[in-house]
């Protein structure tokens, strides 16, 4: 069973008063770019989504990026560390999948590539950011579409762009992973391409419902939380005419809808990470909880009691640390796990 909800909380989340400007400024850039009409300021956005180029040659923080096309609309950035000692050890690859709504952002943004920096350097791993197509322009399902696309080729070893010490397949423990819309995003990937998955990371995944719960009630004023903003996204996302309680919305109840089924016992071990300050934290234990009930191999949800929604790009949060430290923890068990059963298949 998910973790009750507390009472409603007084005053606003612990957070550093850079860490609250910056929250607030994103915030406000996003409520001005959302048209009434069902479009977005895409110029508005351009001048204060600060992007980061690529760094072939001058790794940043140990950590080398590459721009690389799959397809004419779909490119993936990929992070590899620098090992010390000059590798020799196979890194797992992790795809990962930015948030923003299905709306903003992109694999080159600012606070995304940052992230994937962090996470490729701790783990250590191959982080592949995927630059799917957004929406209002292209709706559902072009993102799950791009995400099976990129995993599919990650799969077949990026174009030999992936690092490996052996002529094995590069690939032999591949993770998805997002955050909020990109959470969304890397469940849906999972499920379609479970058996090639050895784990699924879903921080804070945005999922939706038309009944509201009781976080989305109690936390509308949290960052990111306003109803008006969420339903907009919504209708931005889903097919024409379809209401929140569609299958790629309210996960949750699909999943029960469909708890017999045998896809859900194959499912990739999950860890989804949950902010104490997220609207959307009733949706994320739900997720959780429906996926053990119909069979999910391994489920673990990280609590982080002080969270706001979009906690972890800001990097000098304790929170934002532990959940680096947490996730690198999920990966390098799963990826042990997954090489020692090809191992042990091997010799039999």
């Amino acid at each position: 069973m998910g973790t009750p909800d507390p009472p409603p909380r007084p005053g606003k989340p612990p957070l550093p008063w850079r860490a609250r400007l910056l929250v607030d400024a994103a915030s406000a850039l996003h409520a001005a770019s959302l048209r009434r009409d069902g479009t977005v300021n895409r110029f508005l956005l351009s001048l204060f989504d600060r992007t980061a180029a690529p760094t072939p040659t001058a790794p940043v923080g140990g950590v080398a990026s590459t721009d690389h096309a799959v397809s004419d609309h779909l490119r993936v950035r990929l992070f590899v560390p620098e090992i010390p000692g000059g590798g020799g050890k196979e890194l797992p690859v992790v795809l990962y999948f930015h948030g923003g709504g299905f709306v903003f952002h992109s694999a080159a943004s600012a606070q995304f590539d940052d992230l994937c920096r962090r996470l490729a350097s701790a783990i250590p791993a191959v982080i592949a950011s995927v630059d799917y197509r957004l929406a209002p322009e292209h709706r559902f399902p072009a993102q799950y579409d791009d995400g099976e696309a990129a995993l599919r080729w990650v799969l077949a070893g990026a174009g030999g762009a992936l690092p490996s010490p052996s002529p094995s397949p590069p690939a032999a423990a591949a993770f998805v992973a997002g955050d909020s819309a990109g959470g969304n995003v890397a469940h849906h990937v999972a499920a379609r391409l479970p058996d090639a998955v050895a784990g699924l990371v879903a921080v804070q995944p945005f999922f939706g419902g038309e009944a509201p719960t009781e976080s989305e009630l109690r936390l509308h004023d949290a960052p990111f939380g306003g109803p008006e903003r969420l339903a907009w996204l919504w209708r931005a996302f889903l097919p024409p005419g379809a209401t929140r309680d569609h299958e790629a919305a309210n996960v949750p109840a699909a999943i029960r809808r469909d708890a017999g089924a045998d896809r859900w016992r194959a499912f990739p071990p999950t860890l989804v990470c949950v902010g104490g300050w997220d609207v959307h934290q009733d949706r994320q234990r739900a997720y959780a909880d429906a996926l053990r009930a119909a069979g999910a191999e391994e489920v673990t949800v990280a609590e982080y009691p002080d969270a706001i929604h979009a906690f972890y790009i800001l990097d000098d949060l304790a929170d934002s640390k532990k959940f680096v430290g947490d996730v690198a923890e999920f990966v390098n068990r799963h990826a042990r796990q997954r090489k020692k059963r090809a191992l042990d298949h091997a010799k039999e």
